[in-house]
């Protein structure tokens, strides 16, 4: 006990000279050898204050160079609302609406904002072309011939050695290959429920997952989320036994890129296993984080084989290659025999490709470089919206992946002002796509996984005129 008060004590003092601005953002804390001698006390003691100022967001930790005071710190702009989900208005995806801001996608002067994809400049081209050459020598079929349904076994090997946050625990015949995230989750749903059946999502959620969710006959059951900590673990416990499945995004979550807590997810996974109800684990951002260490999954923790993992190469490496995965657990015999009869297999030649990338590629040092650039943008953005958006926007303190979630004035309609800002070259997406009731109207999300240039703070700055214009 006297342990935990001494390093709450000591991330109290520090937290003091934060909030004073003695220490400021990007300024080092001295190090742990440095402040185990400063404080007298053992050198766990501080690795455990440092921890508790990580968790506040006040620093961040980043490796080999020690610990700063993050820029969250001293935010100058307010968390995004929890918002009560309402139970009445229109109750399926706004496919006109998505329809629109995903045509965008033809329109190569725009800035992008809108979709969620990383910038040609952030992925790794040449080598993926090494790889490309390397499959095609090496392939005497020229890549015709058919693979196993269950998918590349080089690829799922690959995906296995990656897989290290799981410590072992999955296997290449524990992987299924899918044709990117989305399609894993389709044939998790398609496993796991029956039309008419209800499936628990995040509230605001990635509009994808609600498409699939009506396209299978399903309803959709949106829980509160809050900005840093997540799912409303007390709300989902309320619906679990009218529920058949859960499907989110744990890490770096799109929309609002929070990362649940490991307390809470193994909470999570408690519960679905109290309940007998699977989750959907949709893990794409995982490897995106800005902190010390990649974040576990619920997957990690899941002793009965109810979680199932998804991931794809879509947001860190190929977006086009369409390559991703889903560990099923006990479900995997039912995925399998759905992929048989929907596509046979997988496209082999994507498939050996980024399996040559992923065991020649370097793939560590491009997601370290990768993520570096995509922190880096983030405060770029933060600053941006801080300075030429209005006083009483709300904003979201991603912990990793590119999107960041705004919560404007509540007499914006960002629908109306996605009109105006598209006929300027700028593309958003209006947060009215991110929940199938008349929710988030004034809320919008944008990309900050894109090179970041003088014309891209440029149209930020005219973002933020329109809003001003528009109160």
């Amino acid at each position: 006990m006297a342990k935990e008060v001494l390093y709450l004590k000591i991330a109290k003092i520090i937290t003091e000279q934060i909030q004073s601005e003695t220490l400021q953002f990007g300024d080092r804390l001295p190090s742990l050898r440095s402040a185990q001698k400063l404080y007298n006390v053992s050198l766990n003691t501080i690795k455990l204050a440092y921890m508790e100022l990580e968790s506040r967001s006040l620093v961040e930790s980043r490796p080999k160079f020690g610990y700063f005071v993050s820029q969250t710190s001293q935010r100058k702009l307010a968390l995004p609302s929890v918002v009560k989900i309402k139970e009445s208005g229109l109750e399926k995806p706004h496919q006109d609406l998505i329809d629109k801001v995903f045509g965008s996608i033809s329109h190569p002067d725009l800035t992008q904002f809108a979709l969620g994809i990383p910038g040609k400049s952030f992925l790794p081209l040449a080598k993926l072309k090494k790889s490309m050459l390397n499959v095609v020598k090496a392939k005497n079929d020229s890549g015709t011939n058919y693979e196993p349904v269950q998918g590349n076994e080089h690829l799922r090997r690959e995906i296995a050695k990656w897989s290290l946050i799981l410590e072992g625990k999955i296997t290449e015949d524990d992987l299924v290959i899918t044709s990117g995230a989305m399609n894993a989750i389709y044939h998790c749903l398609m496993a796991v429920t029956k039309p008419g059946d209800s499936v628990a999502v995040e509230s605001p959620v990635y509009f994808g997952i609600l498409q699939a969710i009506h396209l299978l006959g399903l309803k959709a059951v949106e829980i509160p989320t809050h900005p840093i900590d997540g799912l409303d673990l007390d709300a989902l416990k309320k619906v679990l036994p009218k529920i058949s499945a859960c499907c989110f995004v744990t890490n770096f979550n799109n929309p609002l890129g929070f990362q649940m807590s490991d307390e809470n997810k193994k909470e999570l996974v408690r519960l679905i296993t109290e309940y007998n109800v699977p989750l959907i684990e949709d893990d794409i951002y995982g490897n995106l984080y800005f902190g010390s260490e990649r974040p576990k999954p619920c997957k990690f923790y899941d002793e009965a084989g109810l979680v199932m993992w998804v991931g794809s190469v879509s947001k860190a490496l190929a977006p086009g290659y369409r390559v991703g995965w889903v560990a099923p657990g006990q479900f995997k015999d039912k995925i399998i025999r759905q992929k048989l009869v929907q596509t046979v297999c997988s496209p082999s030649f994507y498939s050996d490709v980024i399996a040559d990338f992923l065991e020649h590629g370097r793939y560590d040092h491009h997601l370290r470089m990768f993520r570096n650039k995509l922190y880096s943008n983030y405060l770029q953005i933060q600053k941006s919206v801080a300075t030429y958006f209005p006083d009483n926007t709300k904003v979201s303190e991603p912990k990793g992946g590119f999107m960041l979630w705004l919560e404007l004035d509540k007499r914006i309609c960002t629908e109306d002002l996605y009109d105006e800002a598209f006929s300027k070259k700028i593309s958003f997406a209006p947060g009215r796509m991110f929940s199938q009731h008349n929710q988030y109207t004034n809320c919008m999300r944008l990309n900050y996984g894109l090179e970041w240039t003088d014309r891209v703070e440029s149209d930020l700055e005219k973002l933020g005129k329109m809003i001003k214009n528009s109160i």
